[in-house]
């Protein structure tokens, strides 16, 4: 699993020009998800998606996901049609926004080997408490990100942190793999077993797995906490009306 951006300038479209590398690299088994662009063509107009791409290691594609929460100014411009007037852009590109995804579902990641339910958050996605999928019915959750543009400030510490609140939320494993970042993999009661420090380069390899059942929050989400809200509400005038008899 490769990181966000790891392959700059290209794009899903274009990508069978590396295949005899991953051919001479990469076994028949192998399953390889790597961050990277894509364009989409609707109604005339060139739709650009920050995407994450499952492969073979033939580069056929066996599934991709599009970004569904961008990040405002970096990936795309409120109101551009107003600010593009006075020169103002995206970080990440120059000429236009990103478009979202239409939805986050588990991705099926099937050959003669494994048979996984994964997924997929690219970058902060994996800071949404509550929001992650409607369907629990998953394996592993796979974050992808590129923390680069945080430098050597405290950014990607505290980006890496929400993947510890996101496992024990959810009862998963978490596997991310980030550029310039922290990568690692996290156990679903959030102990970090295996981790590239910030800064460092190398990899994170998961032989061994154990899986739980979905959490409660995983299954209501932040809906627990109106439904407390609630019964703190229902005790309090409760008691109260137990007072004044």
């Amino acid at each position: 699993m490769w990181p966000e951006g790891i392959i700059p300038d290209s794009y899903l479209r274009n990508i069978s020009i590396y295949k005899n590398l991953f051919i001479n690299n990469f076994g028949e088994h192998d399953i390889i998800i790597i961050g990277l662009n894509s364009i989409e063509t609707k109604n005339d107009k060139n739709l650009l998606f920050n995407s994450m791409a499952v492969f073979n290691n033939k580069l056929d594609l066996i599934a991709n996901y599009n970004k569904v929460n961008l990040v405002p100014f970096g990936e795309f411009m409120p109101f551009e049609s107003i600010l593009s007037l006075i020169g103002l852009k995206t970080v990440t590109n120059n000429y236009q926004s990103f478009s979202s995804g239409e939805v986050r579902i588990p991705l099926n990641i099937k050959n003669n080997k494994i048979d996984l339910d994964l997924l997929p958050l690219i970058c902060y996605e994996i800071i949404y408490s509550g929001k992650l999928s409607k369907d629990s019915n998953f394996d592993y959750i796979i974050n992808i990100s590129e923390d680069g543009w945080f430098g050597n400030s405290i950014g990607p510490k505290q980006h890496f942190s929400h993947n510890i609140f996101r496992s024990i939320e959810s009862g998963k494993y978490i596997i991310r793999s980030t550029n310039n970042g922290i990568s690692a993999i996290i156990n679903p009661i959030g102990i970090v077993e295996q981790e590239v420090e910030f800064g460092s380069t190398g990899y994170v390899e998961l032989s061994e797995s154990k899986f739980v059942k979905s959490t409660i929050f995983m299954l209501y989400g932040n809906k627990i906490f109106l439904m407390l809200i609630l019964i703190y509400i229902f005790l309090i005038f409760s008691f109260n009306k137990l007072n004044y008899e």
